[in-house]
């Protein structure tokens, strides 16, 4: 089979491990090649310093959402005392809502107690 194209070569390689191992060893020999394979592979690996940056800005956003979760554990806990307090009003209202009620019926009674005692006092009169 005549290598006429560079693809030729890439199948020659694709077929034959040992051959593409040995041309792995041959690159890294050269020692500009091997530098400038290190420096590709070193683009992706991340340093120390890199490791740092991250951890202090994951601890950053973890303090920040500590302030917040305390911020609304505040406003849970301001929420919670006015609705006690809020129940607390209403359960006042109720029981003077009950007492006018309770007033209302009794003058009621009184009112229609008195119109029965004039009817009466009125039919008496008439007879």
């Amino acid at each position: 089979m005549p290598i006429t194209t560079a693809e030729d070569i890439v199948k020659l390689f694709e077929e034959d491990v040992r051959s593409r191992k040995r041309l792995a060893e041959l690159l890294i020999s050269e020692p500009d090649i091997r530098l400038a394979m290190i420096n590709a592979v070193l683009r992706d690996v991340a340093t120390k310093g890199d490791i740092e940056t991250l951890r202090r800005e994951v601890l950053t956003q973890i303090s920040e959402l500590r302030d917040r979760v305390s911020r609304l554990e505040g406003a849970f806990t301001q929420l919670t005392e006015r609705i006690n307090d809020l129940d607390k009003r209403i359960d006042a209202l109720d029981k003077r809502i009950d007492y006018v009620v309770r007033v209302s019926w009794v003058l009621t009674i009184s009112v229609i107690a008195t119109l029965v005692t004039q009817l009466i006092l009125a039919f008496l009169r008439i007879v």
